[in-house]
Parts: structure tokens; sequence; C-alpha cells
């Protein structure tokens, strides 16, 4: 019994109510089938603090039509769902929280406490961001969900981090670390954006012991690190300093005695050529310091403010400590000069903050030995990167990598499975709790207070996911490795980098074949969308207003691998209508069917075995495009199969048939339109699910097909189909159909009205073709009869103007209609030349303006350049014009 559709599509009707059906149902499982191969995608866990945006819109576009294609090409299909637990973002939410509501701080209710706050916000709000989700029509498998703190994946990171200790990759130490004043914690390089901000060169005198009124003079960007100088380094190769290598400074302010050292780290020609060495506040200066066993004081404490060990400025801001700095250095005359200067200057990623390299006992893994492996698994391609320029960038930073620093000085995360003895000193490390130190027995042991960088466990994602350790997992056998990863190229270094490594550090197997790349989302001005700029769109809004489907197609097709997209509002007006004209070409139909269901006729006519060629023509193209990454290649050619062959055309050359008394005909028409239209839905199905889905359900079946209650999301994928091809017929319809468009053209131009009808002499070596499509250009062209005849029997050039008649050329035939069966010849040469007059007079000042010194040589380029294009698009006009006169 074929179902009614509503006259409108109304999506915030349909949406929810289709969600729940395949959730009900169970489409979004994925099953371990030894028959099928799988195909597995893990998403990027978004943060539990988080919000759907339109970047996590698009990422979660991109990855439901990838898996919902698979799904339907037979495979089977896991997306596995999760969130991150985000270290750094939900403790400073919830201290913001703690503080604005309660006046507290986490020190005031201490770690366990605390730690159960952010468990009831993380319990409360951090499912939000999947509800979201799932507006959208993400096809996860929900059961499936994990968190980065679940009790599994917990397990997982403490496997590694012992595995790493004991293998020598994991280290305790001091070294210099990017640290966050206001996070209060240290950062991985991966977390430091960098800026180039305006500064100041500041050139100080550094007195030189035993030689009054002598200087070194060193150059700084940060004068208030001064404090901690215990050294000043010159080049070796610098004739300027040669007698000065060996000797002494004093430190101003601090009058400490420091030594002049000489390293080939010091440019030549930047500054002065002399550099302060503060080994405790800068990374290079710590190294010189190494080498030189020069002494490392730090001077700024963890929020930024002057130690103990900055004498008489302790206590100020290391901002407000440069101000008194360099006053004091200019009162003494050991202020030489201040330059303007720009500088790179890093920040942290999460608050903008500048951030501070300091001398800190952290944490540390090994990189070199981890990126030996992930360097070679992409050099040998069994990591692809899509786009390939990636693989470029991705290497040159694995070739480049530091240590990496892993420690956070925070309380919610994964705390550091370390315990350190109080008796001995040894630090014992263990997947479970220790009792006792492991080297003297002693009681006396104590946890470290930080917790593991929240990459470290979204690093192992892929497998932690899917049981790992036990490798004995039916999931993690069977769906591991997994296929592709979806994902942008801002996080390159922070996830997809660290998945790779620690893949194959601990499975011995990448993670995935695939990284596939999307840019970011931009506003239509190009801007990257933030709240400071109050720029950003929030894609719920969009998908309330336009429907989800409209605002998937409009971020898919205005997608390319890698590149940053512009999103315009108006786009998701254009998709909404698409999805309009679907529903309506659909609505037609239905209301045309009395067949069961959707099974080919046998007999086939001349459209009919074009739009099946059609379609054959183009199943092929979406899948090697889908297979390709091209989804918004594949989308827009979904898009043009439907709205110009299927809609536009093919509808309007079945509906003689359908409207006539033929009744074999009809449902010839009938099962024809049915089947196209089920296998185009299935097409479309991946990039606007919910339409499709409800379309499909209002459908007569294919036989085969399923039964009652089927679901369009587990259909198969189309085919190729050998015996639907009919590349002859497609090419007869072609060039009917381009005569039909010229025509229309033509009457379009003339501005003839599409009831006037008039005869037509086709003059064709076509003679067949065109012969068996009178039918139409009487139906579409407005014919009111039609002659074919061969080129030899058609007119002349000469012979028709002297007949006046409105020769109409393709490159297949000629079409002559008499001129006076189309317009009223006196009207329409009056208007004609009238309308020349009009532009002939605007273009003549406007050569006069452009012929004018004064108005080219004053006015602004780009106005000038514009009043040019408007003359050459007068001129084309006016040539259209005195054509269409001398015609007559």
């Amino acid at each position: 019994m074929k179902k009614e559709l509503p006259k409108v599509y109304e999506p915030r009707e349909v949406e929810g109510r289709i969600y729940e059906m395949w959730e009900k149902n169970g489409c979004f499982r994925g099953h371990r089938d030894p028959d099928k191969k799988p195909f597995t995608i893990v998403m990027p866990p978004p943060n539990v603090t988080g919000q759907l945006h339109m970047g996590h819109a698009m990422d979660s576009t991109l990855q439901d039509i990838l898996i919902r294609f698979k799904r339907m090409e037979g495979y089977a299909a896991l997306w596995v769902p999760g969130t991150d637990h985000a270290g750094i973002a939900t403790q400073i939410k919830v201290e913001e929280d703690l503080r604005k509501n309660e006046g507290l701080s986490r020190y005031d209710l201490g770690r366990e406490k605390f730690l159960e706050r952010v468990w009831d916000w993380k319990n409360k709000f951090g499912d939000r961001i999947v509800e979201q989700q799932k507006k959208l029509g993400a096809s996860c498998d929900w059961e499936r969900s994990r968190f980065t703190m679940d009790e599994g994946l917990s397990a997982a990171v403490r496997h590694v981090f012992v595995s790493l200790y004991k293998k020598g990759l994991i280290y305790k130490g001091s070294r210099i670390v990017n640290w966050c004043p206001r996070c209060v914690t240290a950062l991985s390089d991966a977390e430091v954006e960098y800026q180039d901000k305006p500064g100041h060169l500041w050139h100080l005198k550094y007195p030189i012991k035993g030689e009054p009124g002598r200087y070194c003079i060193v150059a700084t960007t940060r004068p208030e690190t001064m404090l901690g100088d215990t050294g000043v380094a010159v080049n070796p190769n610098d004739a300027r300093y040669q007698d000065l290598i060996g000797k002494t400074c004093i430190l101003p302010l601090m009058d400490r005695e420091i030594p002049i050292v000489a390293d080939e780290y010091v440019d030549l020609e930047f500054g002065t050529g002399c550099v302060k060495m503060t080994p405790a506040h800068d990374p290079n200066d710590f190294e010189v310091g190494l080498r030189h066993n020069l002494e490392s004081i730090r001077v700024l404490d963890d929020n930024g403010k002057v130690n103990e060990n900055g004498g008489k400025y302790q206590g100020l801001d290391r901002y407000e400590a440069r101000k008194v700095i360099l006053a004091d250095l200019e009162a003494l005359g050991l202020l030489e000069k201040t330059e303007d200067h720009q500088h790179n200057v890093g920040t942290c990623c999460r608050c903008g903050t500048d951030v501070e390299p300091v001398v800190s006992a952290q944490w540390f893994v090994k990189m070199a030995p981890l990126a030996k492996e992930a360097l070679r698994v992409v050099n040998d391609g069994e990591v692809k990167f899509v786009p390939d320029r990636f693989s470029k960038i991705y290497t040159n930073w694995m070739e480049n990598v530091h240590d990496w620093c892993i420690s956070r000085q925070l309380w919610w995360g994964h705390q550091i499975p370390a315990w350190t003895c109080a008796d001995c000193g040894h630090i014992t490390v263990s997947e479970t709790d220790p009792t006792e130190c492991e080297h003297c027995r002693s009681k006396n042991i104590t946890q470290e207070e930080d917790v593991l960088d929240t990459w470290f466990s979204s690093a192992l994602w892929p497998f932690s996911t899917l049981g790992w350790p036990d490798e004995n997992s039916e999931d993690f056998k069977y769906f591991y490795p997994t296929d592709v990863l979806v994902t942008g190229y801002d996080i390159i270094f922070f996830w997809v980098a660290r998945m790779i490594f620690s893949a194959c550090e601990h499975t011995g197997k990448p993670p995935f074949h695939t990284v596939f790349i999307h840019g970011l989302v931009r506003d239509d001005k190009g801007r990257k969308m933030s709240k400071s700029l109050g720029n950003g769109i929030d894609p719920l809004v969009i998908a309330e207003q336009y429907g989800a489907d409209a605002l998937r197609f409009n971020l898919v097709t205005g997608n390319s691998p890698g590149n940053d997209m512009r999103f315009y509002t108006e786009r998701c007006e254009a998709m909404r209508n698409f999805a309009n004209k679907i529903w309506n070409a659909s609505r037609f139909l239905m209301m045309n069917l009395t067949i069961e269901d959707c099974k080919l006729p046998d007999h086939l006519e001349l459209e009919d075995k074009w739009i099946l060629s059609k379609l054959n023509s183009v199943i092929p193209e979406v899948t090697e495009n889908m297979e390709k990454f091209e989804l918004g290649v594949a989308a827009q050619k979904v898009y043009d199969f439907i709205w110009d062959a299927y809609c536009d055309w093919y509808i309007e050359l079945t509906k003689s048939r359908l409207q006539g008394e033929d009744e074999a005909a009809k449902v010839n028409a009938q099962q024809v339109l049915c089947y196209v239209l089920t296998e185009t839905l299935k097409l479309l199905h991946p990039f606007m699910p919910y339409l499709t889905e409800e379309i499909w359900q209002a459908l007569p079946r294919q036989p085969g097909s399923g039964h009652e209650g089927d679901f369009l999301m587990l259909q198969k994928w189309p085919e190729y189909r050998a015996d639907l091809s009919f590349p002859e017929e497609e090419k007869a319809m072609e060039l009917i159909m381009d005569a039909i468009r010229a025509v229309r053209t033509r009457r379009a131009e003339m501005n003839v009205p599409p009831s006037k009808k008039a005869s037509f002499t086709v003059a064709t070596q076509e003679t067949a073709v065109f012969a068996a499509g009178i039918p139409f250009l009487k139906r579409l062209a407005g014919a009111s009869e039609v002659k074919v005849v061969s080129f030899r029997e058609g007119p002349s050039d000469a012979e028709a103007q002297q007949a006046g008649l409105v020769s109409i050329t393709t490159h297949a035939a000629r079409v002559f209609i008499p001129l006076g069966e189309l317009v009223d010849l006196a009207k329409e040469k009056a208007r004609v030349e009238k309308e020349l007059g009009k532009h002939t007079k605007e273009l003549e000042k406007l050569d006069a303006k452009l012929n004018n010194p004064g108005f080219v040589n004053k006015a602004p380029a780009s106005v000038v350049e514009a009043e040019k294009e408007r003359a050459d698009k007068l001129r084309i006009l006016i040539d259209s014009l005195t054509q269409q006169l001398a015609s007559f």
C-alpha cells in the first residue's frame, strides 16, 4: 500500500522520528561478521566541555558520509564515538563555576572532593555534545561510546606508561618546558601557538669587571629574565670580543659576577653579538649553559611573578617587573637604546596567555626512538595522508621532534602511576597501586600529584577503545587496525602523530591506513570563527532553520580535502531548495503511481534508456570519488543528476505517458521513474540521510529489496549494470535535448511567451534521431509542427534570411522557425531599437568619462577598472542588439 507524502517537507517533524527509528532498530551497531570486511572509524573525541560548533559539524558530517557509504557497500562498518576528559579545559571550567557560585578554589575542597565535583559536572553536562551530534544524523554505534577516563581506557593508559618507563622511553628530569602562568601547568611544544607580535629590543650595558667604563652590550626582548642571567655568550669567531672571552662582567641590579663564554650558537649578525644567558628561562640558553657549566637560576614562579631569586623585584608580575627593571637600568645609565622589534611569541593554545619557558622537573617521553617507525610507515605508504601534502608536514615535524613533556600540574586526568619513596628516593612505577617501595620495601611512598597530558590517553584511542591491551579482545582482533581517520590539519601534531607512533610501538601496526584531512570552516569573510570576533555560527540553529540535511550538504559541497571553506548561510537556503525539489519530484511520482514495485519494464523508450544510461554512468563516478575522498565532487555529481537529469528533464519527458491513455506506456514510465528515484536516493543517502530515508519509507520496493519497515541506510550501494548501458540512445537523446535548450534560449532572448507555438524545420544528418524526437520538440520547445530534413534539403543562410526564418544552430542540427510566428515583427523591432539607443547613449557617456584624464588619473584604480569592465559589457550587449536588429 503506497503512502502519501505531505505537501511540504518539514525537517523538524521528520528528523527526530527517523533518528529514533534508526536507533531503536539497531541500524548503527557495528557487528563482527566473518563474511564481511570490517571498516572502522574512530571519532576524534570532542571535549566533554564541548558544545557543537561548525568545525565539529563538518568533521562529524564527513565521517558519517563515509561510514554510511561503507555500510551500504557491504562492509561491517563500525564508527566508534566518545569524548575526551580534556584535562585543562574541564578543570578550568569547574574551577570557574566553583569560584563564581561558592567563592571557593579547588584547594579549599582538596583533591578528592574537587574530583568528585568534576565527575558530577561531567555526568551532568558531558553528554551534551553527543546529543547535538545525533541531531546532525551521526550514525555512530552509541552503545560503544567511550570516555578517555573509562575504566578500560584508564587501564590502557597505565599499561602504556609502565611499558614505556621500563623500556627507558619515559623519564623524569629537569628541563626547559613551556609553562602557562594562567593555566599553571607545563605544556607540550604542540600546545604552543606562535603569534607575530610587536615588541622591543632593549640594549643593556653589562659592566666588564676591572675595566671601568667598558661594557658588553646585550640585546633582549625579555629584560625581566636578566635577574636570572648566569653568563654572557659571544661567537668565538667574532673579532670584536676576542679579548672578552674568559673574563667576567657584572650583572646590573643583582651585582652578580657572571662569566663571558664563547659559543657558536651566537648569531654574529643579530643584535650586538653579545647574548645574555638565562639557562632557566630559555631553551637555547639552557643548552649553552649545559655546555659551559653555567648555573641555572629560576627567577619567575608558576604564576609568572618574580620569585625570591629576584631580589627587590620579588612579587612583581613579569610584565610589571619589566617596567620597573627598565626604569632602574635607565636611571643607572645602563639602558643603551630601545628599538621596535617584531617577534614570534609563544602563547597557550587554550587561554592565549604568553607562555614562559622555565626549567622544571617534569616527566618526558623520549621521541627519537618512537619517531623512527612512525616516519617509516608514512614514507612507505602504509599510512597515507589525503591530500598528500600533509605527509610532508608530518614528516618534517617528526624528523625534528623534541622529547614530549607529558606531565601536567592538574588534578583532573590520569594521575601519573609513579610513587616516590621518602626513605631511599626510588621511584616505583606500577600498573596497580603499590603498598611499598619496590627497592627498599618501605611503606613511606607517595604518588606523583601531576596528571598525564590529555593527549597521552587520546593517543591510544584507536586501539584502547577496541579492548586493547587485551589482544584477545574479539573487537580488537576484528576491527583493528581502523581504516580512516577524519580530522582537521590543526591537530596533526597534537593527535595524529601521537596516535601513529603510539600504535606502532604498542600494537606493532599503524592505527589506520588513511588520514583524511579537512580544513577549517571560516565565516563568509574568510575569518576563523571565534568567540572574540563574535562570528561563530551555531550549526544547530542552522539545522533548525533549514534542516540537518541542508546543513550537511552545504558543508560537503563546499569542501575539498585539506582546504578551508567559507560558510555562507545563503547556501543552506539553496540546499533546502534542493531538498524541496527532491521532495516535490517524489511527491509527483507518488501521486501518479499505480504500481506495487519498482522493477524495470521489458520495453524501454528512448528517454528511459537515456536516464538509465545516465544513472549507470553517474554511479561509478560517484563511487570512485567517494573512494578517493573527493566527497564534495561526489555530492555535486549526485546533485546535478537529480536536479538536471531527473527532475528538470526526465520527469518532463515522461509526463505525456503518465497523463496519456496508453495504460502499458503509463506503467512503464512509472516503473522507470520509481527505479531511478530509488537508486538515486541510495546515492544521496550518505549526504542527506533524513530526507532520503523518509521518501524511501513511502516508496514501493524493488523486488528482493526487503520488506515493509526496512531501512534505506541498510540497502546495497548501487553498482554499474552493463545491461543498463545505452550509449547510442543516450547520445541521441542528448542531441534532441541540445536542440530543445537552444530553441528555449533563443525564445527567451526574443521574449517569446511560452504559450506561443511555431512550426519548426530541422535540418540534420541525424534525421532518424530527430524524427523520434518530434514529440519532445513539440511539447518542450514550443513547436506546433516539426519537419525533419537532411542538411542538403534545409534552407541556406540567404534563403533563411530572405524567408524571415530564425536560425538556431547546435552541433548536430539547425532549427529554422518563421520569425513572424514567434513575434510581432514591428513591435519587436521597435523594442530592440529603443533598447539599443538607450545603451548606446550610456556607452557614449561612459567612453567620455574614460577618455577624461582628470577622472582616469584621480579616481582609484579599482573604480577606473570597474568602469572599463562596464563599458566592455555594454559593447557586447550593443553588438548583440545590433545583430538582432539586422535579423529583422
